[in-house]
């Protein structure tokens, strides 16, 4: 057992980051399980297709409305302590939604209520606690930590959470919502274990939160690595979120398949992420990150184009997994090239950015791919996707070799330091 801890988890990491990596899992696994059984609760609640989604929406909003001021309070505060305060308010809220729903007294507007709370709360932790990885771990071995997060995130989260979810759903409503309290309870414990380095907050002349949060752009705007990420993207989650806003359709009226079908959907690309895990020390030792980046942007170009153009199920599925892979590689080096280049004391707001181009691609995609399926048919957003795709792979390829600079040489990910 030993030594598949430090294969998995190597001791030069230390220990304040297994704490956070402990942390990360518990609190990916409530987030799985309730990731199923949040909307079988709106729906035991009510039939009206608003409604439904509205609970959808009410978790891509927080982000929007809260992330910038989420970044710029994640660098003027001790993070650590904010993680564990935002951890327990999630907690609190989950208690009394299981007690609500235990009791037979959870209408449909407390549970908005709640997904509304909980949403801005995961917004403060996310946040915060993305900052804390460079805190504790040497910047050659940040992808390496990263890659270990990323995996607990597809495995917990995406493959193990929602069965367990729906399961405990059928067992007892409240059930999942108590054990997601008693997964991010246990994720705080975890935290308040750390003991972080100063991080900047110890100015004596504060200034507006306004004005943080405008450094913090400006400062994204003038980094070239960073603004090109930041804008790639913003750009890709459009295209993406066109596309997959209409996924359920696609894979109902396109492809032929049904309920199980769609769902293994999600199973495919998660099994795709776990390969990527695997590859990943193997990719980083002989791949630079720019060039992961850039192969990572035509793979998903031409995910488009492939799903557009089939109507066989097992090719699509084939292609949904190759993207599964490649979604965990970009997630991975993206957080790894923003980590490595944000000043500590800049980390929150940066990665703030970052969460806003995300959900606001998202929300524009939805927009686009809805409007596009609605007069056009169901393969539209796909086309749309690639099109927009393969212009923007265009225009932004020679930006990206902003990405990873020439002086930087990647020590494979199972190096020791021995090896180094």
């Amino acid at each position: 057992m030993p030594r598949i801890v430090e294969k998995l988890v190597p001791a030069r990491l230390g220990t304040g980051f297994r704490w956070v990596l402990g942390s990360s899992w518990s609190s990916n696994l409530g987030d799985g399980i309730v990731l199923a059984a949040g909307p079988l609760l709106v729906a035991s609640r009510t039939d009206d297709a608003f409604l439904v989604a509205l609970a959808a929406l009410l978790q891509w909003l927080p982000p929007l409305v809260f992330g910038l001021w989420a970044g710029a309070v994640t660098d003027r505060v001790d993070r650590r302590r904010l993680v564990i305060a935002v951890d327990t308010l999630r907690t609190v809220v989950l208690a009394l939604l299981a007690a609500a729903v235990l009791f037979d007294a959870a209408s449909i507007a407390l549970v908005l209520v709640a997904m509304v709370l909980l949403g801005t709360a995961e917004t403060f932790a996310d946040n915060a606690s993305q900052t804390l990885v460079p805190m504790l771990v040497a910047r050659d071995d940040l992808a390496l930590a990263n890659s270990r997060i990323q995996a607990g995130f597809i495995t917990v989260n995406q493959l193990v959470g929602p069965p367990i979810g729906a399961a405990l759903f059928a067992a007892g409503q409240a059930v999942p919502f108590a054990a997601d309290a008693l997964l991010v309870a246990a994720g705080a414990v975890m935290i308040s274990r750390l003991r972080l380095p100063p991080h900047g907050v110890e100015r004596h002349e504060r200034s507006h939160v306004r004005a943080d949060i405008a450094e913090g752009v400006r400062w994204v705007w003038h980094h070239a690595a960073v603004r090109t990420l930041v804008l790639t993207i913003f750009i890709f989650n459009v295209t993406f979120g066109a596309a997959w806003s209409v996924l359920v359709l696609y894979a109902r009226d396109h492809l032929g398949l049904g309920a199980i079908g769609f769902g293994l959907i999600t199973t495919v690309q998660a099994l795709g992420g776990l390969v990527g895990t695997a590859a990943y020390g193997w990719l980083t030792a002989r791949i630079s990150l720019a060039n992961l980046l850039r192969v990572g942007l035509i793979i998903e170009t031409l995910t488009h184009l492939a799903l557009a153009l089939t109507s066989t199920p097992w090719v699509a599925m084939a292609v949904f997994f190759v993207f599964g892979a490649h979604a965990f590689v970009w997630g991975t080096t993206s957080i790894t090239v923003r980590q490595r280049a944000v000043p500590t004391a800049l980390q929150g707001r940066v990665g703030s950015v970052n969460l806003v181009g995300v959900y606001g691609g998202l929300v524009i995609g939805a927009g686009i791919g809805g409007a596009l399926a609605q007069h056009h048919g169901v393969t539209a957003p796909f086309w749309f996707a690639f099109v927009g795709s393969a212009l923007f792979v265009v225009l932004i390829w020679h930006q990206l070799r902003h990405v990873a600079h020439a002086d930087e040489r990647e020590q494979p990910l199972d190096a020791t330091p021995a090896d180094q």
